[in-house]
């Protein structure tokens, strides 16, 4: 049975890796947590074999890890990988960025200006929450106005794999404070259809936040 195709009895493979995925974009599973296919087939009401396809799906992905005799579990991503990650996500979102700027409508541009705002609001409120959800509204609007399909996904499977420092990161005392002005930056570059300065205000907001995941690792 092809992986896409639901059984008669339960989820299909391609339903177990979205939400096994999720999951880990969520910090639900975390790094190093055994993955157990009878638990997994059970939570998701699928039969074992359509887990095991969905593991070796991840396991490509670079989420999940097979370990010899021990089953499967999610992967987890040393510093200079995450820091390699991170430089990926420049070069890949800067050509996001460059090509938003390149598209961008007026209303797509207050879109955007609004999710500025609502950023401003949040560090001036303190409300951590609603500044996280702040910056990947804006990282998400920026890939999808670049309309840009294979980067998009490229960029969604970077940040699963180095999910754990993003996490830590969030919660860094000023880190909002810090990369506010950088999420400014980036969309007034993009309103302002320079794609030129959008690439740069991109690569230089994600190389704040390379700079910033290595502090973190030595605090």
């Amino acid at each position: 049975m092809a992986a896409g195709t639901r059984s008669r009895t339960g989820a299909s493979a391609a339903e177990v890796a979205t939400r096994i995925r999720e999951a880990i974009f969520a910090g639900e599973l975390v790094p190093n947590q055994r993955l157990v296919e009878a638990d997994l087939a059970e939570a998701y009401g699928a039969s074992r074999g359509h887990v095991r396809t969905a593991l070796g799906e991840l396991t490509v992905e670079g989420l999940v890890e097979r370990i010899q005799n021990r089953g499967a579990r999610v992967r987890s991503v040393p510093l200079e990988e995450a820091l390699e990650i991170v430089e990926v996500r420049a070069a890949v979102e800067a050509l996001c960025a460059a090509r938003a700027a390149e598209r961008v409508t007026d209303e797509q541009a207050e879109r955007l200006r609004g999710i500025g705002r609502r950023m401003e609001d949040a560090v001036r409120e303190g409300d951590q929450a609603a500044y996280a959800q702040g910056n990947k509204d804006l990282h998400g609007a920026v890939i999808g106005l670049a309309d840009q399909r294979t980067a998009a996904a490229t960029i969604d499977r970077l940040r699963a794999q180095a999910v754990r420092f993003q996490y830590r990161l969030s919660a860094r005392p000023g880190r909002s404070q810090t990369s506010l002005p950088e999420h400014l930056a980036i969309i007034e570059a993009v309103c302002a259809r320079d794609p030129e300065a959008a690439a740069r205000a991109m690569r230089e907001h994600l190389a704040s936040v390379a700079r910033a995941i290595a502090e973190s690792a030595r605090d």
